[in-house]
């Protein structure tokens, strides 16, 4: 028995829809003669006979009234091939692995997996707390699709010796700048300020993070400013630091999307002229952003991080 031909099995159908052998060449826009045909070929791929004369008529057998059956079934599953197909291509439907370091994570990543559950809730996100380099390694080893980071230097993908070139083997989609802003105890001097520059925190005692790219862009903006800053602890959590903040200990640099959940005597500013700042950033292989899946998510974070440091 040779496989049916999808084709032959849409005439069957038709005929057992339409009732006559001229009702189903007209719907299918074939003559009476290829129908026919079609019929008579099909009979013999699965070996039955699907037709028999009821009069001027041809009229179903009992084969063919089987072979139907599991027709539709076919029928239905090619539409659900061609439906997945079709959200596949428009990224309604995939998996997509996203990697960021704690603050990217909170801020950016989760919500932006939460977005795409209702704006697409048959694309499949999973997550993981990766730091940078080990991000781009897996990104690198195809084991992860989407690494979001933040500008740092040296960082895996511009080295120090490159300059601004960014590693050639990954696409980098810029998400948004995210400034740092001042947390203050109340009754500090500046809490009412209409304006505050960084200058004006010259004398302060600071609460840095403990190392890397919070504490590097913290330290330079201080000496940009004009002054050495005074740091009296070092803590890599932002819950604790705003704990110190509140009770008096010293004023701490927060970047926006790192900003935790209000804290009672405790006031978050903007600064009224330029602030330090970082650059946060998608990185995907390099290719890989034409992936409609993909490129949902990315629109997902982008959308994210533009209401976060907007807040």
């Amino acid at each position: 028995m040779a496989d049916p031909d999808l084709r032959k099995l849409r005439v069957l159908r038709e005929l057992s829809e339409r009732g006559t052998v001229s009702a189903a060449a007209q719907a299918l826009h074939l003559t009476p003669q290829a129908v026919s045909q079609q019929l008579s070929a099909l009979g013999r791929e699965l070996g039955v006979p699907l037709t028999e004369p009821s009069g001027r008529r041809l009229r179903l057998t009992g084969a063919a009234r089987i072979v139907l059956r599991h027709a539709d079934a076919v029928f239905t599953q090619v539409d659900r091939m061609r439906a997945e197909l079709a959200a596949h291509g428009s990224g309604d439907l995939g998996e997509v692995a996203v990697a960021g370091f704690s603050t990217t994570l909170s801020a950016l990543i989760l919500p932006a997996v939460a977005r795409l559950r209702e704006t697409r809730p048959l694309l499949r996100a999973s997550v993981a707390e990766v730091d940078p380099p080990e991000s781009f390694s897996l990104l690198h080893r195809g084991e992860t699709d989407v690494v979001v980071s933040a500008d740092t230097a040296p960082h895996p993908g511009r080295p120090a010796d490159e300059g601004d070139r960014f590693d050639a083997r990954f696409h980098r989609v810029a998400l948004c700048e995210d400034p740092f802003d001042i947390a203050l105890p109340d009754g500090h001097r500046l809490l009412d300020s209409p304006r505050l520059a960084l200058a004006d925190l010259a004398g302060e005692t600071w609460i840095f993070a403990t190392t890397g790219m919070c504490h590097d862009i913290g330290v330079a903006a201080c000496t940009a400013a004009g002054f050495t800053p005074r740091a009296s602890h070092a803590i890599g959590d932002w819950d604790a630091t705003l704990a110190a903040v509140r009770l008096g200990l010293g004023v701490a640099l927060v970047p926006r999307t790192a900003r935790p959940a209000p804290r009672p005597e405790v006031t978050v500013r903007a600064f009224s002229d330029r602030a330090p700042s970082r650059t946060v950033f998608a990185a995907v292989r390099e290719g890989s952003q034409t992936s409609p899946e993909i490129a949902a998510v990315l629109d997902a974070l982008s959308t994210v991080a533009e209401a976060v440091v907007a807040g």
